[in-house]
């Protein structure tokens, strides 16, 4: 099985507190692996790793912090590092709070929210790979539809994912280029169940939501079979492939997919 290599891998796991990277840890968990996982909230974290260890992970260590910080992303590598004596996957899943709303031309919130859901990406990446060099190792990200295709209420958060796919799909042309050990998987997901977004979009989006749990199984999926990229769900391919093709129609199901009065 596919699945097989994550017995004793070495796992970095981001925004691990709740939600998809809760999920996230939990399936590495019953595969067997190591992992360290990180958020911002100490007491969350040490009751997921416990449950991490009580589900079958060799290792379940936690480290808090914030991704805001200019110094704290490295810090996080370096812990792994030093813990783990390696890296075989980093799975960079973290994203800083943003108002579902209209912008209202708050500049400073999305340098902030930039600094937190892009730039600490990219510090921990150059951090962890030469160790994902030596392992045949694993760069795992988390992104969404909103940074495939646009869509209201999300101007900062969807300019933060559009980043994402910008340099990561860049870095994959790089590393193939160079026969560099490291795979780049690239995931889009749409509308999860997750508590965060089900508090932002309940009564606004007409979409369905979907299990937090799948997608987190998907992601380590694509990740442990070196895939560069995984659409979850289904739909969120039909959307990025049909809105080139077909503007007008891709720009009138996404404004009415939301109940908005101005």
């Amino acid at each position: 099985c596919f699945l097989y290599p994550l017995l004793g891998a070495r796992v970095v796991v981001t925004g691990a507190s709740t939600g998809i990277g809760e999920q996230l840890a939990y399936h590495y968990a019953r595969f067997g692996a190591q992992i360290v996982i990180t958020a911002r909230r100490e007491k969350v974290l040490q009751q997921v790793a416990e449950k991490c260890l009580s589900l079958g992970a060799q290792k379940a260590l936690y480290i808090a912090a914030d991704m805001s910080s200019e110094s704290e992303p490295e810090k996080v590598v370096d812990f792994a590092l030093e813990k783990l004596g390696g890296l075989d996957y980093l799975v960079l899943n973290h994203i800083g709070p943003s108002p579902f709303t209209v912008w209202q031309g708050d500049v400073e919130h999305t340098k902030w929210l930039m600094q937190v859901n892009f730039f600490s990406y990219i510090q921990m990446a150059w951090r962890a790979l030469p160790s994902l060099e030596q392992s045949n190792g694993s760069l795992v990200i988390v992104s969404s539809l909103l940074g495939k295709t646009t869509s209201p209420f999300v101007a900062p958060y969807s300019s933060t994912k559009s980043a994402l796919n910008g340099f990561f799909g860049s870095l994959y042309h790089e590393l193939a280029m160079k026969k560099s050990n490291v795979s780049v998987s690239l995931c889009t997901l749409g509308l999860i169940d997750t508590e965060a977004a089900m508090d932002k979009v309940r009564g606004v989006v007409n979409l369905p939501a979907y299990p937090a749990t799948d997608a987190a199984l998907n992601i380590i999926i694509i990740g442990a079979t070196r895939q560069l990229e995984l659409y979850y769900p289904w739909y969120t391919y039909i959307i990025v492939v049909t809105k080139d093709w077909f503007p007008s129609i891709t720009n009138y199901i996404v404004q009415n997919s939301y109940n908005y009065i101005p």
